[in-house]
This record gives C-alpha cells, structure tokens and sequence, in this order.
C-alpha cells in the first residue's frame, strides 16, 4: 500500500536539490529526503512508562565536481534552505582533495524495474491501544509463574517511512515501508541468583506480529530456564549457536568480505574469493525480492539495482559485498550492497532445534553473547557467553560466566550443521549453527 503522492511530494524536493547542484556548477549529485511517523510505548509493572509520537524528517545532498566531492544535510524543506544546503556541499567539494574512486554509479547498473515488495503496512492503533497490548503483554509474563520476581518492561513499536533517492544520471524512486515490534523483558529469582532473559517480534504488517501472550509467554520461559545456573570447567566442546545467536556469526563473515575491509587490508578473509571458506553443503545467498520481508528492496542505496545471487555456494566463496566507491578501490564492480545485504538467507539444512540438539549430543547451546571480542583482521574470536549443558540431545542446565573462543576462519570451516529454525527477524535469515568444537574458559 503505497501513497504516491507522498513519494511524489517528497520527489519533488529531490529534483530540486539535484536541479540546484546543476545551477552550481557540479558535474554529478546525489539526494535524499525521508520522512518518518510513528509511535513507541512502554509499560512496567502494570503502569505506562513511556509514551513518545516520532515526526522526523531529513535531506542529504551529495555533490562532485570531477572527483572532490562534498556532502550537507538539513531537515528544513524551504527553497531557501534547500539552496543553502546544496552551496554548503558545493564549498565543502570545491575544497576536497581528488578521490579517484569516487562519483556516482555506472549509470547502466542503476535499477530500471521496481516490484512491489509488499513493505507497507501502517498499523492502525493509537496510544492507549497500544499500551493495552504492552500490559497485557507483560502481564502474562509477570503471572507467568511464581518465580518471576521483577519486571524491566514490555514495549510496543510502530513506524512507517517514505524514502526518495535520486541523481544527475536521471534516476529517481521512492518507496514507503512500515516495521512495527513488541518485546517484554523479565526477571526471575532474587538477589545473586537472579536472572533475566526478553523475547520480541518484528514484522512489516502487524498482523504477522506474534501476541501479546506468546511473547510474554515465551520471555518468561526463557528466563526461568536460566535459573540456577552454573559455570563450566575449562574444556573444548562442540557448540551449538542458537538460530538469534548465529545471526552474528554470519554477520562477522559478512563484514570479511565487504569492500571497505578489503580495500583497507583488514579482514581475516583477504584474498579468499574463489576459494573454499564453509563446508561444501553450506550456500548463503541474498533474496532482494521477497514480499514483505525485512531486508527487501528493488535498489541499494546508491541507486544501483539489486539481484538474487549467492554470495557462497558449494562452501565457496563467490563474490564479495561491495559499494560503488569499494568495487572500484578493489578494481571490480559494485554488487548492489551499498547500505548492506538484502535477506541474506543460509540455505537452512533437515534438522528442526530438537535435531541440532542430538546432533549436539554433548556440548554447549549458546543462547546470549556479551562483549565485542571479535576481530576481524585476524578472526580471532572471544566474548562471554551463557546458554545450557547438553548431555545425549537433552539440555542439562544452565550455564552463565564463561567464555567462548576460538578463531572466525575454522569456526566457519568447522561448522557441522545449519538448522531449519531460521530466524526471520532481521536482515540475516539463519537457523542455529552446530561448529564442531570451541574452547571453553569457565571455572
């Protein structure tokens, strides 16, 4: 459901940035202009904490003059305004030293067909509905059982933005989209032993938004399971990456083959394309075009079009993730990732969480990582880690105050198993991850 008026009022103001970067002389220009509505709510122990109505808006404006370039922003729309903006790029591009990767795109790579994707969804709901559906929400958890003690809230969240993008190469589109979310975060036991564990749901339309009561539901299970947790010896073992945790993986071996940490040297997969980075069975592959879907759009950022492709496929590494100024610093061409991927999807294997379980046999389920220890100039992998002891496929108990490490490059080499409990609620679509063995640091 798309308001094409709005697009076309918010194009008319990206035309005149462009048309004014003409008048002053720039050889080439980019523009931007979004607007975004929405409504957040949260509520704790029962009572409302939080009620905020969200009204922004924001313009970019990127100018060249040969290869300098030059950027300015502003929230005011008025001509005046607008014209002020394109001459403070103007002067910062006239000032700029020469980059012989920049510029805009190779205009035959710009999108010419733009699919419905099925991205807006506005949720009819005001505030107090809104907080309704929060209580409730934290309610259920709250009363979920006794051993719930404390409460940090449940949370409702609704936004729709209308973005525009256009340039001196004659391109310009817009589109709406709408993303709303409900979370709830709880507590259980007391004092020392006291846990805390939260659960949410995200989607386009509301309609696809778990309840009220399976989130509170699920988020008062989550953290009773964690009570009465335990440290581990140190050992090496088989981990088992829950399918919210292995977003993270993957998205740390997307950031090794994206164009900026290539062109800078500093990634531990420099050098790797063609070559053999996961197991034969795995394939990872964008899906631009999936109705509704998260990570769904016709066009990045720079207006270059997007394409389903893999990105690995039999384990092999077949293309990077790359902008228009990174494909060119690397002597390539762009990808169609500026501003990222597109429903990264990891072909998800046979096995459901009960069937990585017993392949797990015995080993560790990490269900929350702590800190940044990852980096990825030498992979070398390190964070804080709780989750449960797997004995036979079966969860033991829970397990807090340990460490995982190991080294991203055989992590990724050694991972047994993908599961088919994908993960839909971001930009990264993976179920959870069995890797053969990590160290353990605990007691």
């Amino acid at each position: 459901m798309q308001n094409q008026e709005e697009i076309n009022r918010l194009k008319n103001v990206v035309q005149q940035l462009l048309d004014e970067a003409k008048q002053q002389g720039a050889s080439g220009a980019e523009a931007a202009f979004s607007v975004d509505n929405g409504l957040s709510v949260s509520a704790r122990l029962g009572e409302v904490e939080t009620v905020e109505y969200h009204c922004d808006q924001g313009i970019g404006v990127t100018v060249y003059f040969g290869q300098k370039k030059g950027s300015a922003s502003t929230n005011d729309i008025s001509s005046d305004s607008l014209k002020e903006t394109v001459k403070a790029a103007c002067s910062i591009a006239r000032y700029a030293s020469d980059d012989a990767y920049s510029g805009l795109p190779d205009a035959e790579l710009l999108a010419t067909e733009f699919p419905d994707l099925d991205l807006n969804h506005p949720w009819d709901i005001n505030a107090e509905q809104a907080i309704n559906i929060a209580i409730e929400c934290e309610n259920i958890a709250r009363g979920y059982d006794k051993a719930i003690s404390n409460s940090e809230g449940a949370s409702v969240n609704t936004h729709q933005g209308t973005r525009v993008f256009g340039n001196s190469l004659g391109f310009l589109q817009g589109y709406q989209s709408s993303r709303h979310s409900l979370s709830c975060s709880v507590l259980a036991g007391s004092g020392d032993a006291m846990q805390r564990d939260y659960w949410y749901s995200v989607a386009r339309d509301a309609a696809a938004l778990e309840s009220a009561r399976q989130v509170g539901e699920k988020t008062a299970q989550r953290t009773i399971a964690r009570l009465n947790a335990r440290s581990l010896s140190t050992r090496q073992c088989p981990v088992l990456f829950a399918s919210e945790m292995a977003s993270g993986l993957i998205g740390a071996l997307i950031g090794a083959i994206s164009g900026g940490s290539l062109y800078r040297k500093s990634s531990f997969l420099l050098d790797t394309l063609d070559t053999q980075i996961l197991p034969d069975f795995v394939r990872i592959h964008e899906q631009p075009f999936l109705r509704g879907a998260l990570g769904s759009a016709s066009y990045d950022s720079e207006g270059v079009a997007t394409k389903a492709r893999d990105i690995v496929s039999d384990g092999i590494l077949r293309s990077y993730v790359l902008s228009t100024y990174s494909a060119r610093k690397l002597g390539m061409q762009t990808t169609g990732n500026a501003g990222g991927v597109h429903n990264l999807t990891v072909e998800p294997g046979s096995n459901d969480f009960a069937g990585m379980l017993k392949l797990l046999d015995t080993g560790l389920l990490v269900t929350e990582l702590m800190g940044q220890g990852v980096n990825r100039v030498t992979g070398d992998y390190s964070r804080g880690a709780s989750g449960f002891w797997v004995e036979n496929g079966v969860i033991q108990y829970p397990v807090q105050e340990i460490t995982i490490a190991g080294n991203l490059k055989s992590m990724l080499r050694n991972i047994v198993a993908i599961g088919n409990d994908v993960d839909l609620r971001g930009n990264i679509r993976v179920g959870s991850i069995l890797l053969e063995q990590m160290a353990i640091a605990g007691e």
